[in-house]
């Protein structure tokens, strides 16, 4: 059961997220179901509270003495990046929100996805189900790729 918290936790944390997770409970033999359904819930637990919040703090405080520089960053990259991506996805601004939740490279995932989401004022539900599914899609390809690095570790000894 602890690995399995610790599983919700690293699904959790930004920047990690399922990307993280999976590759954990695969590295500890966990079974693969109730791991995908914890990384997934964990993954998608800060969800809603980034789109509904995270704006309202970054605009809160841009203009405070010790954090304002790095928040109005913050709400400067993702205006620019939602901008940037609105212009190319044009009608498929969901689509593009579920491939960039869904590729599981360095800078993308559900807390920068919804982060964008919010700056850009998207819709909740449609945003938050095309953050599902990129989630389940970083997770099928995370969990691929686990299994053949660690299927190949086991090969090795």
């Amino acid at each position: 059961m602890k690995k399995y918290f610790w599983v919700l936790v690293i699904a959790m944390l930004p920047l990690i997220e399922i990307r993280g997770a999976l590759p954990y409970a695969v590295g500890f033999g966990l079974p693969l179901v109730p791991s995908i359904i914890v990384a997934v819930i964990g993954n998608m637990i800060p969800v809603p509270f980034i789109f509904l919040f995270a704006r309202k703090i970054l605009e809160w405080g841009k203009d405070k003495k010790v954090i304002g520089g790095f928040f109005t960053w913050c709400l400067q990259k993702g205006e620019k990046g939602g901008k940037k991506l609105e212009e190319k996805a044009g009608r498929g601004l969901y689509w593009a929100l579920f491939l960039f939740v869904g590729i599981p490279v360095p800078g993308t995932g559900a807390w920068t996805g919804m982060l964008a989401a919010s700056i850009l004022n998207m819709d909740f539900k449609k945003s938050t189900m095309a953050a599902l599914g990129g989630v389940l899609l970083a997770g099928a390809i995370m969990l691929a790729a686990s299994m053949g690095v660690f299927g190949a570790f086991s090969l090795v000894k």
